[in-house]
C-alpha cells in the first residue's frame, strides 16, 4: 500500500485529489494540510511514501516544504502538483530533492501513474515539460534568466511580485528584514530590473505567476 499525505492550501481540490487516490487499490492517504508547515508537520509524523505538494501553498511554498521534508528523511518521496507549467520550476523542485512534478491541467490517469513510479524510486516529469527540459538541455545560450537567481531569491521574487512587503516575506522566510532587502538589491541587480513594477512584469512574462 503506497500511504500518501496531501498538501494544497484549496480544499476543494485537495478533496477531489484525496478521493481519485483513494479510489486506487494500492493507495491511502493517510494525512492532509493545507499549509506548507503543515505537510512538513505531517511528513514528520507519518513518514509517508510519497508527499504530494501544491508549490503556491501559505506561510511555505512548496519548494521550502520539499527541503524540510527530505531533510527530516532523507528517503522521503515528494511529488509536486502545481498550476505552474514551467520547466524552471521542475528544475529548481528536482534539484531540492523532489521526485515528480505534473501540472493540474494533466489527466486524472495520470496522477496515480506519478505516484508509483515515484514510490517506485524513479522520477516523473509531466511530458510536456520534460520535453522542455530537454530543449533546454541543448540550447544553452538562451537560458531562461531565472536561472541566474539562487532558490531564495527566487522565492523572494516571487513575493514580491504577489505584493507581498518586506516585513511580511521577513515573516514568511524566517529571515531578518536586512537579509530581504538584500536579496531584493540581488533580484533588481542580476535581472536589471529597476522596481517592484519591473520584477512583476518579469514575472508574468516567464511564467512565474499568473496575470494580476
Amino acid at each position: 500500500m503506497i500511504r500518501i499525505v496531501l498538501a494544497d492550501d484549496h480544499a476543494l481540490f485537495r478533496a477531489g485529489l484525496s478521493r481519485l487516490i483513494e479510489a486506487e487499490e494500492d493507495m491511502e492517504v493517510v494525512g492532509e494540510a493545507g499549509t506548507g508547515r503543515d505537510a512538513v508537520s505531517l511528513c514528520a509524523e507519518h513518514k509517508p511514501d510519497v508527499a504530494v505538494l501544491d508549490f503556491a501553498m501559505p506561510d511555505m511554498d512548496g519548494l521550502e516544504a520539499t527541503k524540510q521534508i527530505i531533510a527530516d528523511n532523507k528517503k522521503a518521496r515528494v511529488l509536486i502538483i502545481t498550476m505552474y507549467d514551467n520547466e524552471e520550476y521542475a528544475i529548481r523542485f528536482l534539484q531540492a530533492g523532489a521526485s515528480g512534478y505534473i501540472v493540474k491541467e494533466t489527466s486524472p490517469e495520470e496522477l496515480p501513474a506519478a505516484l508509483r513510479k515515484v514510490a517506485g524510486g524513479k522520477v516523473y516529469i509531466t511530458p510536456s515539460i520534460m520535453e522542455r527540459i530537454a530543449l533546454r538541455h541543448h540550447q544553452f545560450q538562451k537560458d531562461n534568466p531565472v536561472s541566474m537567481l539562487s532558490d531564495r531569491e527566487l522565492q523572494v521574487l516571487l513575493k514580491l511580485a504577489r505584493g507581498r512587503t518586506t516585513n511580511e516575506i521577513s515573516d514568511d522566510l524566517s529571515l531578518s528584514v536586512s537579509t530581504v532587502k538584500t536579496y531584493k538589491s540581488r533580484i533588481f541587480e542580476k535581472l536589471g530590473l529597476r522596481n517592484v513594477s519591473d520584477l512583476t512584469r518579469f514575472a508574468i512574462r516567464y511564467s512565474l505567476i499568473d496575470r494580476l
